[in-house]
């Protein structure tokens, strides 16, 4: 990833009103207490993002809520596959612990994307994406900031998922 796709993800993020934090390894439980607003639900961010030593333990994050942990929460954290630099655009897979029902149903959603994994454009996010669904038939949610229609005339934020995005990307030492 070039330090251009990284800049134009962020401003393109910052033109849908989602804000960016950045995080190492040391610092990501500290940032992610600070993004999000409790009660808050997760699901394991280390299995979503296939890298075992990330964890949301000792945050204020439930990991594996109960139904009725992720009706009251305020905000849902999930880890993103993939970000997309010319669009802002989230990539976030379906997973057996129902991260999608996580991302959808806060108000607030949190997605913690490594630095490495944010390519610059659809078309390498498709290939990467056709890859990975011709293996194990899976699917994903292209998300791009805060829910929001005007089907009904006036915007309205909130209609079909959360009125609000956090993007926390992780940066790594290469």
């Amino acid at each position: 990833m070039s330090a251009g796709t990284l800049t134009s993800f962020e401003q393109l993020l910052g033109e849908l009103d989602v804000p960016v934090t950045h995080a190492d390894r040391e610092t990501f439980r500290d940032r992610i207490d600070e993004t999000v607003e409790p009660p808050a639900v997760g699901v394991p961010i280390g299995e979503a993002l296939d890298d075992p030593s990330l964890s949301l333990a000792e945050t204020a994050v439930e990991v594996d809520p109960t139904p009725v942990a992720l009706r009251d929460a305020t905000t849902g954290v999930t880890g993103a596959q993939l970000g997309i630099g010319d669009y802002g655009t989230l990539v976030l897979s379906l997973t057996d612990r129902a991260s999608e029902l996580i991302s959808l149903f806060a108000e607030r959603h949190v997605a913690v994307v490594r630095e490495r994994d944010i390519v610059s454009d659809m078309e390498t996010a498709f290939q990467t994406l056709r890859r990975e669904f011709e293996a194990n038939r899976g699917s994903a949610i292209l998300a791009t900031g805060p829910s929001a229609t005007a089907d009904m005339g006036a915007l309205v934020k909130g209609a079909h998922g959360p009125r609000a995005v956090h993007v926390l990307v992780l940066t790594e030492d290469e």
